[in-house]
C-alpha cells in the first residue's frame, strides 16, 4: 500500500523491519520476553536477556523454572523483542513463533556461556566471574528457533503518515 492510500492504522502490516533492520535491532538488543504456555493452555511470559546468533535466539534457565518444564513437555513458545532502551526515537519491535531445543551438553555451555557473559550486560563484575555463576548442573541453554516473524517499525508508520498527511 502506497503512503496515499493511507487512512488510518487499521492495517500495520506495511510497518514491518527490513531485514537489515531487524538484524540491528536483534544485535542490538539483550533483553525479551519469552513466552510459553502452561498445562492449561494459558500463556505465561518473563523477561530474560538473550543473544542472537546463526538466525535463533539463545538464553539460558535453570530445570526448576516453570518455563522449563513446559519446554520439556512442549517446546512451542514465542519471544517478544523490542527497541525499548536502545532506540527511544523510534518504536521498533519483533515477535518470533518457534520450537525451544534444550541444551545440556557442555559443548553448547563452553560456547554459549562466554558469548552470553559478553554481551548479555552481566550483574557480575567480569565475564569470566559471570560464566562461573552460570555453569552449574542445574542449568539448561535454551535454543529458539524461529518459525513465523512479525516485525514493527515505528519510523516507517511515522514516515508513511507524513507522507499521506502531505
Amino acid at each position: 500500500m502506497s503512503p496515499e492510500n493511507v487512512t488510518d492504522y487499521d492495517d500495520v502490516t506495511m510497518y514491518g523491519l527490513t531485514p537489515q533492520k531487524q538484524e540491528q535491532l536483534l544485535l542490538a538488543q539483550n533483553e525479551l520476553t519469552f513466552i510459553w504456555t502452561t498445562t492449561n493452555g494459558h500463556g505465561m511470559g518473563v523477561t530474560m536477556r538473550y543473544i542472537w546468533r546463526n538466525g535463533r535466539i539463545w538464553c539460558t534457565a535453570t530445570e526448576q523454572r516453570a518455563r522449563m518444564k513446559a519446554l520439556a513437555r512442549d517446546p512451542r513458545c514465542s519471544v517478544v523483542i523490542s527497541s525499548a532502551g536502545v532506540d527511544d526515537e523510534v518504536s521498533q519491535s519483533i515477535t518470533f513463533k518457534g520450537q525451544a531445543i534444550l541444551h545440556k551438553d557442555q559443548e553448547t555451555k563452553d560456547w554459549f556461556y562466554p558469548d552470553f557473559a559478553r554481551h548479555a550486560n552481566s550483574p557480575a563484575p567480569t565475564p569470566e566471574a559471570f560464566v562461573a555463576f552460570l555453569d552449574t548442573p542445574a542449568r539448561i541453554v535454551i535454543e529458539v528457533v524461529p518459525q513465523k516473524t512479525i516485525t514493527f517499525d515505528g519510523g516507517v508508520m511515522r514516515d508513511t503518515t507524513t507522507e499521506a498527511l502531505s
